[in-house]
């Protein structure tokens, strides 16, 4: 019975390593590229820019740090879904373009919807304090626009009271 028991673990083994290997060769997550960066937004001050590059930049911008991990499948297809999600949202390398969720960027942060927590493990630069936080948030209104909470508040009785 043990070595039915041996032979089956080594061969789940095997199979497992195959299977890792196999990955391998499937051609998604390894577009490690960073476009030219045409043009930044007009940011409010240094310190803005700063935490926005360390929390953002990598998924936000042209300016992506590629890890090693990145081009290990698994982890290689997690990180592109990431990046080319994050660049097709909110680019702070491209705004010569239409940015439409630029005005949502202090919202999601303030929600803490960003940066994502996977990135942020991975990251512990990326991971600001509470205080950094909220400069960052700050700075994302000021120089990328959004409502706050009473505005956001008064479009949705204004939304309501239209219907």
């Amino acid at each position: 019975m043990k070595k039915l028991a041996a032979r089956i673990a080594g061969g789940a083994a095997a199979l497992a390593l195959v299977g890792a290997v196999g990955i391998q060769l499937v051609p998604y997550g390894r577009d490690h590229t960073n476009p030219p960066v045409s043009q930044e937004p007009t940011w409010d001050s240094p310190r803005t820019r700063e935490l926005a590059q360390r929390a953002c930049f990598d998924c936000h911008s042209n300016e992506t740090t590629w890890p090693a991990y990145a081009s290990v499948a698994p982890f290689s297809w997690i990180v592109q879904d990431h990046v080319d999600e994050g660049r097709a949202l909110l680019n702070f390398s491209e705004f010569d373009r239409p940015q439409e969720e630029a005005g949502e960027a202090a919202e999601v942060v303030a929600e803490g919807e960003m940066p994502l927590w996977d990135y942020a493990v991975m990251h512990p630069s990326a991971k600001l304090t509470p205080a950094e936080t909220q400069d960052l948030i700050a700075g994302l209104r000021a120089t990328l626009g959004g409502e706050g909470d009473v505005a956001r508040a008064g479009t949705e009785e204004e939304e309501e009271e239209e219907d």
